[in-house]
């Protein structure tokens, strides 16, 4: 008997190691980059840390508990979409590199043209936000967009590691259409793994701004949230990142739960012409590391924006609210307090240059 279990435990363990170190997984952060990680003043005992106290689960909440309703437990008949949802598949390589653009590309993935020069944000163009195909799928209609539509672009921008923002076979595919690769501290190990060069890189912390082309600047600036691919969480960086241009401020918020850092950056670097804001896969346990609805509204207010672009939404269903839940709610809240929320469907163009935009309730259909 004590064979079979100790040739269970081998098995196990061999086959959970090299699972690991699939490539999905990306690397662990060594030499010169790990030398910069324990230098940080944001990195204390051995992991980064947030500005506030951050728990993973909120109080009132157990593990446990959130694991088996969200495994187990009674889903909302509406926590993905009876039919596909709405979508429109824009050329993206037939725009005009003049024109100031921003594209949903579903969930936090969108494209972005301003000032002569291209971004693509968090791109997560499997069909799966996982490092496992049949985990994690998109809904049907929102996965329109592969990773052959992406044009050459200028600048690859990632706000932190986990799967549903940084997603190895887009990534990978794209490479060699991609000037450069903006990411935080740490996440440049996971792209040196997949073929980027040091050269490519623009990785950086808190606080750093960067000049980019046609006199763009980049800052990095704070998030409330957490990162990890691998077995330990937080050894890398997450962030979100304010760009400011000659003709208009963007801030892109990537994953954060509400703080104080929403107002600091919007003293500091705001107002924010567009804010490109986390509406989705929410819950009161875990509040801390992302928005709640009204947490966006207080947001959008804090840094100043003067419209705002929900995404996190409509692609995954990574929480248990119903999938339109979150479209609805900011829709209705800004409608209360006045601010310009702007919906378009996945695929459909913002144009930047103009103030007035109006899209449909597509969600309710």
């Amino acid at each position: 008997m004590i064979y079979w279990i100790i040739t269970c435990v081998v098995i196990l363990t061999a086959t959970f190691f090299i699972v690991i170190n699939m490539k999905a997984f990306g690397a662990v952060p060594k030499g010169k980059r790990l030398k910069r990680i324990r230098q940080s003043k944001l990195y204390r005992k051995k992991q980064f840390q947030n500005i506030s106290y951050t728990p993973s689960i909120a109080e009132g909440y157990k593990m446990s508990k959130v694991t088996y309703d969200f495994f187990l437990g009674k889903k909302d008949p509406l926590l993905k979409p009876l039919k596909a949802i709405p979508s429109a598949h824009t050329d993206l390589r037939s725009i005009d590199k003049n024109k100031d653009v921003f594209i949903w590309l579903g969930h936090s993935s969108y494209y972005l043209q301003t000032d002569g020069v291209s971004f693509l944000i968090d791109p997560v163009l499997s069909l799966y936000g996982s490092p496992f195909k049949y985990f994690n799928k998109a809904f049907k209609g929102s996965d329109i967009f592969k990773p052959e539509d992406i044009p050459d672009l200028d600048y690859l921008v990632i706000t932190h590691d986990h799967f549903d923002h940084l997603d190895y076979p887009t990534v990978k595919a794209i490479r060699n259409r991609t000037g450069m690769a903006v990411v935080p501290l740490g996440v440049g190990a996971h792209l040196e793994r997949w073929g980027y060069t040091e050269g490519q890189l623009i990785e950086e912390e808190w606080g750093a701004e960067i000049n980019l082309k046609n006199n763009i600047k980049i800052v990095f600036t704070p998030a409330r949230h957490f990162s990890g691919r691998r077995i330990r969480q937080n050894d890398t960086l997450w962030t979100s990142y304010a760009l400011i241009t000659p003709t208009r401020k963007i801030f892109l918020g990537g994953d954060s739960g509400y703080d104080t850092h929403f107002k600091m950056i919007g003293d500091q670097y705001g107002p924010f012409d567009y804010a490109i804001l986390e509406n989705g896969q929410y819950g009161d346990a875990w509040r801390y590391i992302h928005a709640m609805p009204e947490d966006v509204i207080q947001a959008a207010a804090d840094i100043q924006a003067k419209h705002i672009i929900p995404v996190h939404a409509a692609k995954f269903a990574l929480a248990l609210h119903p999938w339109n839940e979150p479209l609805q709610k900011i829709t209705a809240f800004g409608k209360e307090n006045g601010l310009d929320i702007l919906t378009p469907m996945i695929g459909e163009v913002v144009d930047m240059n103009l103030t007035d935009q109006e899209f449909s309730a597509w969600w309710e259909d």
